[in-house]
């Protein structure tokens, strides 16, 4: 293979739209290389599959910034290439005093992001959702939900169509730098590229290391948090998504509904050492116990072990949030290196304008 211009190592949601966006901005050769057999098989297809707005973060942080924007770029995409989708919109929920307290500051930041939202009453909790119990809620009519494959899959033709190879069961075992860029170890081959993009992922921070890159020292160290789902059998006659105030480690478990009109409740949080996709079905009398103050109808055995996804934390357990890491290695002494580590949810929201920023920084 001659020298190519960009390779991105991950082919999840993120790296299938920075492909994309560059194919079509740039006259560059790009390659995206994925371990896995095909494209999104990890953290990219074990999600929500929500369309966050962006209410829950400081504005300064790039959480905040790449969610408000990818969310208008996302409907977009998604109206502009048939991408199944719906604007739901969600309503977070409080039962409580201190809920209700808490959520107060919850709309006070979704103003300061710039995020439309609106404080209702249990009346129109009621109007609006006949089977959900709050004292209050904030509507936020942006959120909604989209079919995370197929979204995958037009970022993925899209780029074909603009000459992006894609090399599937291609895991880069190292990251040597030469003149003029890298050499990118694989079991097959040794490619040569000018500038690297990692976005690996739940590896994202392996990469980084094996590029040079202390992870320790910058602050890369990934910490695995699993988040199980699981599934209500019947269908009911909710149409928005809901979500309980957030927790330590996820949103909370939430209500959300798919394309196809099924309901479901998580994820949960806990940190894990080693990947694991089973479901733990003791603990669906956790979640029957977490939705009961908002889903008193539900009976226990009306839920049953649905998926699993796991989220890159930069946080290790009781550390407090972080932000995304995106970065251009120049400073390490790796240029046209671009590291993006920690990328967690809202990153599926976000994707589109993370693909915007990457290239702005390629520049």
């Amino acid at each position: 293979m001659d020298k190519l211009d960009i390779v991105i190592i991950g082919a999840g949601v993120i790296g299938l739209a920075i492909a994309w966006e560059l194919s079509r901005k740039t006259n560059k050769t790009i390659a995206v290389v994925e371990k896995n057999q095909k494209f999104g098989q990890e953290i990219s297809s074990r999600n929500s599959e929500v369309i966050h707005s962006g209410i829950y973060y400081p504005a300064e942080m790039l959480k905040t910034r790449l969610c408000v924007e990818g969310n208008h770029l996302l409907y977009r995409f998604c109206e502009e290439n048939r991408v199944k989708h719906q604007r739901c919109g969600k309503l977070l929920i409080a039962n409580s005093p201190d809920e209700i307290a808490s959520i107060g500051q919850v709309y006070q930041q979704a103003g300061t992001n710039g995020v439309p939202a609106e404080l209702i009453s249990s009346n129109q909790i009621k109007k609006m959702e006949p089977l959900i119990e709050a004292q209050e809620a904030i509507y936020i009519p942006s959120t909604g939900t989209v079919d995370a494959y197929g979204l995958m899959q037009a970022l993925y033709y899209l780029g074909q169509q603009q000459g992006v190879i894609y090399l599937f069961n291609t895991e880069v075992i190292q990251i040597d730098s030469i003149s003029g860029g890298y050499a990118l170890e694989t079991p097959r081959e040794t490619i040569m590229v000018e500038k690297v993009i990692n976005a690996g992922g739940l590896n994202s921070d392996k990469i980084a290391a094996r590029a040079g890159i202390d992870i320790e020292k910058h602050g890369y160290r990934l910490h695995l948090c699993k988040g199980e789902y699981f599934k209500i059998k019947k269908k009911r006659n909710i149409n928005r998504l809901i979500y309980p105030l957030p927790g330590i480690n996820s949103l909370g478990i939430h209500l959300s509904k798919d394309l196809e009109g099924n309901l479901r409740l998580g994820p949960n949080a806990f940190y894990i050492d080693e990947i694991d996709y089973q479901v733990d079905e003791e603990h669906g009398d956790d979640f029957y116990e977490a939705v009961q103050s908002y889903l008193p109808w539900l009976e226990r055995d009306e839920i049953s072990p649905d998926f699993t996804g796991i989220r890159p934390k930069l946080q290790a357990p009781g550390e407090p949030m972080q932000d995304f890491i995106i970065s251009e290695e120049s400073a390490q002494g790796l240029p046209g290196l671009i590291n993006l580590v920690g990328i967690e949810s809202p990153g599926l929201t976000a994707c589109l304008a993370i693909a915007g920023y990457v290239r702005e920084m390629l520049k």
